[in-house]
């Protein structure tokens, strides 16, 4: 988006003072649509994703890949929490700010005596978002969770893989990701309410859950005991991966029309004229023998082929790409999903940094960060000094630790 006068969040002001990656993609994604986001960071060593990624220098100097991927167009103050006069500074940022978003354990805050009840006497407009793995309250509330450990307890890793990998994790931070996105669309919403001022507790595990509403349902509503299928489609048959030549491809033809559609495009009437197949429920109950019959005829070419003639003819179809290739596909380069900042540490644009933005398109543009991540406190000065702190004083919070 590249008038920030009309960006959907302009105005809007948020306290970051998440780490590492469901606080932090929350706060990108609302910082994409327009919010100023000021990310509050203990002095030295800030949010712990800065030295989290692949790339050890990067890590050294404080800017890790883990920390680039979702900060972009954010700003950076340094503040010592634990100290009286940094509880007074970030008092002072509340009651300048719309939202403070925060990931810590559920009483840290309190301990602090930063917490919403506290804070909101700065603001009683504030919107306050305590994104944790268990929520504020409940049996589990204290315990430390990461995201493996939500994947764990929200029943995910137990429907992930098949009967032989099962459970199994999902390759990336499912959980955080959900929980931060959760977060961000909660605090979309509550800037709507009038008066307006919330406080918000957002539990990943939670949020997990609710993404997982066939599955559960199935198991409330339907006595379905939820089991790992793999790559197969427990809703429709033939609905799964299956194997080409060369790669797999994967085919959802759940609809009557698109099974037969399927089976005569690949000449097998006699799959048509199998009892067994007459219907998705039979299909579904006899979905490996099909898949075996159907990748008889689909291993004779390679995949390529398959997806464009079974698209053609309206056949939901897909290729089974790495991230590489679908990072390097039209569809996606032509859609514009990632975003490219300077690098860092260096000013060879062959070394700018690449990150997947806004994953929404707002009247044909897509939103983009206007400048790359911050280095840690690089915003403190004049942060401070917008609220009303001389230089000698800002000096003097140096000196102290205080930023």
């Amino acid at each position: 988006m590249t008038d920030a006068a009309t960006a959907p969040l302009a105005g809007i002001k948020i306290l970051d003072l998440t780490n590492i990656l469901a606080g932090p993609y929350c706060c990108y994604q609302l910082g994409l649509l327009g919010a100023e986001v000021i990310k509050v960071e203990r002095p030295q060593k800030g949010d712990l994703a800065r030295q989290l990624g692949s790339d050890t220098a990067l890590n050294q100097a404080n800017m890790g890949i883990s920390f680039l991927a979702q900060n972009a167009g954010k700003k950076s103050i340094t503040l010592n929490l634990k100290s009286d006069e940094g509880k007074k500074i970030l008092h002072q940022l509340v009651a300048t700010a719309d939202i403070l978003v925060e990931n810590f354990r559920p009483d840290v805050m309190q301990r602090l005596g930063l917490d919403y009840a506290a804070l909101k006497i700065s603001n009683p407009n504030l919107i306050y978002c305590a994104i944790s793995g268990f929520g504020q309250e409940g049996p589990w509330k204290d315990y430390p969770a990461y995201d493996q450990i939500v994947q764990g307890v929200s029943g995910v890793m137990s429907i992930t893989g098949d009967k032989a990998s099962a459970p199994l994790r999902v390759g990336y931070p499912l959980a955080d990701t959900v929980g931060g996105m959760t977060a961000a669309f909660t605090i979309a919403a509550a800037l709507n309410a009038k008066p307006r001022g919330a406080y918000i507790d957002i539990s990943m595990t939670d949020a997990v859950i609710s993404t997982m509403g066939w599955v559960v349902s199935n198991h409330l509503i339907g006595g379905v005991e939820p089991a790992p299928q793999g790559n197969e489609n427990t809703t429709s048959a033939p609905s799964g991966t299956f194997n080409c030549a060369d790669a797999p491809i994967n085919i959802a033809a759940n609809k009557d029309e698109q099974w037969q559609l399927l089976a005569q495009h690949l000449d097998r009437q006699d799959l048509l004229d199998d009892a067994n197949y007459a219907t998705r429920e039979l299909r579904k109950q006899n979905r490996i023998p099909l898949r075996h019959a159907l990748e008889a005829t689909l291993i004779t070419k390679p995949a390529a082929h398959w997806v464009t003639q079974l698209a053609a003819i309206g056949v939901p179809v897909g290729p089974v790409l790495s991230v590489p290739q679908i990072l390097q596909a039209e569809q996606v380069t032509q859609r514009h999903l990632l975003a490219s900042y300077p690098h860092p540490f260096t000013d060879d644009d062959a070394n700018d940094i690449q990150v997947v933005t806004s994953p929404a398109i707002i009247n044909q543009q897509r939103p983009t960060a206007t400048q790359p991540p911050p280095q840690l406190g690089q915003d403190t000065e004049q942060i401070l000094a917008s609220l009303g702190f001389t230089g000698d004083e800002i000096k003097k919070f140096e000196q102290e630790g205080i930023i």
